[in-house]
């Protein structure tokens, strides 16, 4: 087999998964809204920075920007299960993207309120597990089985593009143009996302497709989550899968570090390295294109065989990109932990997401993202609040060190546990490759 004909197929899944329009319009729709998304995190930092005392007021903005998270995600879930979630994104999207639009029309009127930023985070936060717990709850009824681990990569992809591109370009036009102007595009990119969930031809309701061939599927076949019958069991009893609940204690700790990275970050651009804004979105642009390629390669189902083990080893390689901070002032260093991070988290999210889409129903898989995303989402502000103080007081070396522990320590539990389960069964116990149990 030649290195052409190796490419050729490592990319025939991402071909056919595109081919297919209603998920091809959903992702589209979803990274054009990313892109804005990136753009506003700095747009808004900047704003909140530039205010009397910003430094501290950072911690403020991280806490709009998640606790709202474990709210929007209690409620959503129920939400997506019951309705079509075509109506249910566009929705979202038109609420999002009003209050983004509420900053700059302030500020044609005259003056942007002091409180607005945080208030507009808080939206963002409070509906933000809308489009994170729907669109990968519909993709099971838009590409087969087959295929889930190539449309969550691709979800990751628009991810990964999105950051590359929005934190990158919200600095340079944060420069010339001001944050508002940022935050007029974020509006229009939600409106665009609303149209693309609303010209999607086929139904996102629960139970719509039950009984009926998956998209693509093999004569026969059943959608996926469809196949258990009368087992049906309620959102909470996703709590009781081991595989499920490990992974989802190891990604919540992994987001407590990510959670003082929103912090340090922004704090580095304006103290540490050179360059102001501009820093600030190169630093979070290393970080997405280190996503795009560890999501590239994700996609090609590297951790289908023992995902909840492949799960560990990335998070611990990636802990250790937390350490590239001690590089400050040298922004090449930093940078490069960034990369490090990005490119080992993204397959986390990658496999973990297929592993959830295979054991949860089918008709709980709004409630199961939700509750599962909304856990892993609310942790960020514990990090948020553990390094204010300590980088409001001029210090980097200890918040990097428990950046790394809280980040690497989960991950090190997570593979014990592998090893253990690995040792109790037979390999044939479980012929599955999506029921790994540990």
């Amino acid at each position: 087999m030649t290195v052409n004909d190796l490419l050729r197929g490592r990319t025939a899944g991402y071909r056919r998964v595109l081919s297919r329009r209603d998920f091809r319009l959903l992702w589209l729709g979803s990274s054009v809204s990313l892109v804005g998304d990136g753009m506003t995190f700095v747009a808004l930092t900047w704003l909140v920075l530039s205010q009397p005392d910003g430094v501290r007021r950072l911690e403020l903005l991280a806490v709009c920007y998640t606790l709202p998270v474990f709210a929007g995600g209690l409620l959503s879930g129920p939400v997506l299960d019951r309705f079509d979630k075509r109506y249910v994104l566009a929705a979202d999207s038109v609420i999002r993207g009003a209050a983004m639009a509420s900053i700059p029309v302030m500020s044609a009127l005259g003056e942007v309120p002091a409180a607005l930023p945080f208030v507009v985070a808080a939206v963002y936060g409070l509906f933000k597990m809308v489009p994170l717990a729907g669109f990968p709850a519909a993709i099971p009824d838009l590409v087969p089985e087959e295929d889930l681990d190539v449309a969550n990569a691709l979800e990751s992809l628009g991810f990964s593009l999105a950051g590359v591109v929005g934190p990158a370009l919200g600095g340079l036009l944060i420069a010339g143009f001001g944050g508002e102007a940022v935050l007029a595009f974020d509006a229009v990119s939600f409106a665009l996302f609303a149209a693309a969930a609303l010209a999607v031809r086929r139904p996102l309701t629960p139970g719509a497709h039950d009984g009926a061939a998956a998209p693509g599927a093999r004569d026969g076949a059943a959608a996926p989550g469809a196949r258990d019958g009368a087992a049906r069991p309620s959102g909470l009893r996703t709590l009781r899968d081991r595989a499920l609940v490990a992974t989802t204690l190891a990604f919540m700790a992994f987001n407590v570090a990510m959670g003082m990275l929103l912090v340090a970050g922004p704090w580095l651009a304006a103290t540490r390295l050179p360059g102001g804004p501009q820093t600030l979105g190169l630093l979070l642009a290393a970080l997405a294109t280190g996503e795009l390629a560890g999501a590239a390669l994700a996609g090609t189902g590297a951790g289908r065989r023992r995902p909840v083990r492949a799960i560990a080893v990335v998070q611990l390689v990636a802990a250790t990109g937390f350490l590239g901070l001690l590089a400050a002032p040298h922004l090449l260093g930093v940078a490069a932990g960034y990369l490090v991070i990005g490119m080992f988290s993204a397959p986390m999210t990658i496999w973990a997401q297929s592993l959830r889409m295979a054991r949860i129903p089918a008709p709980l898989r709004g409630r199961g993202f939700a509750l599962l995303r909304t856990l892993m989402q609310a942790t960020p502000p514990l990090g948020a609040a553990i390094v204010t103080p300590l980088l409001a007081a001029g210090t980097l070396a200890p918040p990097v060190l428990i950046m790394t522990l809280v980040a690497g320590v989960p991950a090190l539990v997570l593979l014990a546990m592998t090893g253990r389960g690995r040792a109790r069964s037979r390999p044939d116990d479980h012929p599955g490759v999506r029921r790994e149990e540990i």
